[in-house]
């Protein structure tokens, strides 16, 4: 059995994931994690290379899904109203109950998702046990908190760890 903490592929951001790559394996629902992943914490609304992606996904019969761990009573609903996606809000990720409810609202089979996302413990953890490819791409920002530092420290032998093909083989 694989170690649930180790991403499935490892990207240098959501920018990475283009709609061809992301059709090549066989994805119809991206789930997103918000803070670092699709925006650095400070960022209040999406940005133009932002709603540029999202609109390529859904030209490509992709769809964004926000699952995010945030607290902050508006700033997932605000941001996820401005970039047009539905989203759940207070998912207890490493728990499996906000992925279920993501592939629920869009009636996806989780082998035609992904969770992409920035943290080993909460994004990448949570997507393995709930079944889905977990992709990990690298944090947008350092923010404002110390001790997400000290988290990316620890996460670094699980990152280094991922099963990235080599740069050569097709997706």
């Amino acid at each position: 059995m694989a170690c649930p903490l180790i991403p499935d592929r490892v990207f240098e951001s959501i920018y990475a994931l283009s709609p061809h790559i992301l059709r090549r394996m066989g994805v119809r629902l991206v789930l997103c994690d918000l803070d670092n992943t699709l925006a650095p914490y400070e960022e209040s609304a999406p940005s133009p290379a932002l709603l540029a992606w999202k609109a390529e996904l859904e030209q490509s019969g992709i769809t964004l899904f926000v699952v995010s761990n945030s607290r902050k009573s508006r700033r997932c609903p605000d941001f996820c109203a401005a970039l047009g996606v539905p989203f759940v809000r207070h998912a207890g990720k490493p728990g499996v109950k906000g992925y279920q409810e993501a592939l629920r609202q869009t009636g996806i089979p989780p082998e035609e998702a992904v969770m992409v996302g920035d943290q080993i413990f909460t994004d990448i953890w949570g997507a393995n046990r709930a079944g889905l490819r977990s992709l990990l791409v690298k944090p947008m920002a350092w923010g404002k908190n110390p001790l997400r530092r000290v988290r990316y420290a620890l996460e670094t032998p699980f990152r280094l760890a991922s099963r990235n093909p080599p740069p050569e083989e097709n997706l």
